[in-house]
């Protein structure tokens, strides 16, 4: 499902126990200087990451404060705080200008809040030029937070150059099918720079000769509750998505490749690696 780029004035695009992706909540969340935005989440954890600017969080009784230190997306490391399942987070503006994503995953237990700064981002880059598969990820609930976060898995990714593929080869997860394959619902939120870039996100479900594409533009958001789900960004420009996963019964992700395209894991250089700091 694609939802068009449109100004949720703070209001959730994913809500809790959304018919496509139940495990999955996102939000968009922007604030002037001085401004505050609070939410509470029953029944899920979250995680809420400053896409540019510098924000205060407070989880219940404790404080993180000066949360991210970038101008835009495409400098720098994230930073971000876990919210607990059932916790009152307040953010609060110190920027001029902010915004800040909130990514939550379906999770009934209480773990305890935390900051990621730079120092904590897991780096990945992988893929090559000539495959058109370069890209790099910043994980900022990875492998490295494991143990302290229950289902929800929050990470950057980035084409590296101008156009390229994404989620290449074709992958699913939708099926707990251990060790096979889980289940983990999905949601993409997509950049371009330029800003008038665009690419885009294919969707196949299994037993289909063809699936759906979506014209993806700065903005969009794309719902992913189950089939084979590449993208692509058009050459010359450079693509970024906020990438939300949380898992049905684990929080370690296990994809399961599209058989006549499995072979090419074989050809792009680091995918492995790639695969190995989903689980």
């Amino acid at each position: 499902m694609h939802i068009k780029p449109y100004d949720n004035q703070n209001n959730p695009i994913v809500d809790v126990e959304h018919a496509q992706v139940p495990l999955v909540y996102f939000n968009i969340v922007k604030l002037q200087k001085n401004e505050a935005f609070s939410y509470a989440l029953n029944h899920y954890e979250s995680c809420c990451v400053p896409a540019h600017g510098t924000v205060d969080i407070t989880v219940d009784e404790e404080t993180f404060e000066a949360i991210g230190s970038r101008n835009e997306i495409w400098e720098g490391s994230p930073s971000g705080v876990y919210v607990p399942t059932g916790a009152t987070a307040t953010i609060t503006g110190v920027s001029e200008t902010t915004e800040v994503f909130v990514a939550g995953a379906k999770f009934e237990e209480r773990y305890e809040p935390f900051a990621v700064r730079p120092e904590d981002i897991d780096i990945v880059q992988y893929g090559s030029d000539d495959t058109k598969t370069h890209r790099k990820i910043k994980h900022i609930l990875g492998q490295k937070q494991h143990g302290r976060v229950g289902r929800l898995l929050v990470s950057e990714l980035f084409t590296v150059g101008a156009g390229g593929w994404s989620g290449f080869p074709p992958h699913k997860h939708d099926t707990d099918e251990l060790p096979n394959e889980t289940r983990h619902d999905e949601v993409y939120n997509f950049r371009f720079k330029p800003e008038w870039g665009f690419g885009t996100q294919l969707l196949q479900k299994s037993g289909e000769e063809f699936g759906e594409a979506y014209h993806i533009k700065n903005g969009s958001s794309i719902l992913i509750e189950g089939g084979y789900h590449p993208c692509v960004a058009a050459p010359g420009y450079e693509m970024y998505y906020f990438t939300i996963l949380s898992g049905l019964s684990q929080r370690s992700l296990v994809q399961n490749f599209q058989p006549e395209h499995e072979y090419q894991v074989e050809t792009i250089p680091g995918i492995k690696d790639m695969i190995a700091k989903f689980k």
